[in-house]
């Protein structure tokens, strides 16, 4: 690290090394190497005059990148790709004639960003995976835990804290199923040429079509690809980095979603974020214990969705076969929205895996409340109890006024109960009977039973130890 110059903090302080490194200039640059190889095998299979000692040369010297040699080439030559030819040509002499050939730069540079692109995503899936077994877990052992509902940011009707943690976890599958999706469907760019019409190929096959059809999937598979792009121009179609960074804004508006959420809990104290024994809230206020993961979360995550209307005006803008002002712009987006969803994904985790749950505070609020959702019930009891419908209405409106501006006004505790008790329309009903909680949470742990059965399990199936993982260690 250097502390001279500006060190980008996604790498430093948020994402893991792993998404790290396959965004780095050795993963790059390495693949770069592999696609020459792949294609020059290809070629020599195909029957152009490649020799066996030409392509173990090159294999020789794939990781062995000499990067400021390239830079040296890259300031003379003013182009990435040839600066990388010439310091790959000069490790392996007797293959120089022959890197490249035929080949336009995007053969190296789109159809490397894809292989990055599959395994970031194939990272982002993992990292979704252990999030919702966290989830999941933390659904079923509070599944009928109840706690006050919020529509509007206003007390509505009860829930569970296990209800409301399948919400978090659907959307986290949401988001899994549109990765799997976008995985499934990705294609290779492969071998295109230089405005996507195969000429130099063709040339090179003496006319013959049928080998550079075979080429373009030859070199695919050497990739780990079953699928290349029906057609391109010069580069793959941006939509596709637009479709991917939508994918990562949608894991963004998910976690930012869970993290505003959780921010509200701590904010009533009904939840805590993990924090440290020598933990420090404040500089300034010794006694606080701010939500800064969950805010950290949500931080990263808005950064990461605002890239997705990037790609979309990346595409939009691309002129004919190609233009240029893609390229320094995906050098950023793509990494850095990958990256941020990483660090999302991973502070989400270790949230989850050390979150605490204050019952008692949960039961106090929902209590505080509780006399004025029960109100229906009340009507009903009285009722059954023989009293008149619209003038036990009118007596629980006037008492609940009353209690209201006592709650509001004075700043007192509700007493609709004991108003009610008081008033001779109720003297013959049970009231604490209707104040019982679970009356009103439906079928809220059923359902919790009902998504992890139905909706967790499979996924358990299919990846199995995938979705244990490590635990997830901040780095700061």
């Amino acid at each position: 690290m250097s502390h001279d110059l500006y060190e980008n903090p996604l790498l430093t302080r948020y994402a893991s090394s792993e998404m790290a490194s396959l965004w780095s200039a050795q993963k790059k640059h390495s693949t770069w190497r592999k696609l020459w190889i792949a294609l020059a095998e290809s070629q020599r299979e195909l029957g152009l005059d490649i020799s066996p000692a030409q392509i173990d040369q090159m294999k020789a010297t794939v990781d062995d990148i000499d990067f400021d040699l390239a830079a040296k080439h890259e300031k003379n030559l003013r182009h990435d790709v040839m600066a990388h030819v010439h310091t790959f040509g000069e490790q392996c002499p007797e293959a120089m004639p022959i890197i490249h050939l035929g080949a336009t730069s995007c053969f190296v540079t789109d159809n490397s960003e894809l292989i990055m692109i599959r395994e970031g995503l194939e990272l982002a899936r993992q990292r979704l995976l252990v999030v919702i077994d966290r989830l999941a877990k933390f659904a079923q052992q509070f599944r009928d835990l109840p706690c006050l509902g919020f529509t509007h940011l206003q007390p509505a009707q009860p829930t569970t804290v296990g209800k409301r943690a399948t919400l978090w976890c659907y959307d986290l599958i949401l988001d899994l199923e549109e990765v799997e999706h976008r995985l499934a469907t990705l294609r290779f760019r492969s071998v295109k040429g230089t405005t996507g019409t195969q000429a130099t190929f063709l040339q090179l096959f003496e006319g013959d079509h049928t080998k550079v059809r075979e080429l373009e999937k030859r070199v695919a598979e050497k990739m780990g690809f079953d699928r290349v792009c029906a057609v391109t121009g010069q580069t793959y179609s941006r939509k596709v980095d637009a479709q991917i960074l939508d994918t990562l804004s949608g894991i963004g508006q998910t976690t930012h979603k869970a993290g505003n959420d959780l921010r509200i809990l701590q904010h009533r104290n009904e939840m805590g974020e993990p924090f440290g024994k020598k933990q420090i809230g404040s500089s300034a206020m010794a006694y606080k214990k701010n939500p800064m993961r969950a805010e950290r979360m949500c931080s990263l995550a808005r950064f990461a969705m605002s890239l997705g209307a990037n790609g979309e005006q990346t595409m939009a803008t691309q002129w004919m076969e190609r233009t240029l002002d893609d390229s320094a712009n995906r050098r950023l987006s793509l990494p850095q929205s990958f990256l941020a969803i990483d660090a999302c994904l991973l502070i989400y985790q270790n949230i989850m895996e050390g979150i605490e749950v204050y019952p008692k505070v949960i039961e106090k609020q929902l209590n505080e409340v509780m006399p004025f959702m029960a109100t229906e019930e009340f009507l009903m009891a009285g009722v059954r109890a023989g009293g008149d419908r619209q003038q036990l209405h009118e007596v629980i409106r006037v008492h609940s006024l009353a209690a209201v501006d006592r709650v509001k006004n004075e700043g007192q505790d509700n007493d609709l109960i004991e108003r009610l008790k008081a008033d001779a329309a109720f003297q013959h009903v049970n009231l604490e009977d209707a104040l019982d909680v679970r009356k009103y949470i439906g079928r809220a742990p059923q359902q919790v039973d009902e998504f992890l059965a139905e909706i967790v399990a499979p996924i358990r199936d299919k990846y199995g130890n995938a979705m244990s993982g490590g635990e997830a260690d901040l780095k700061v």
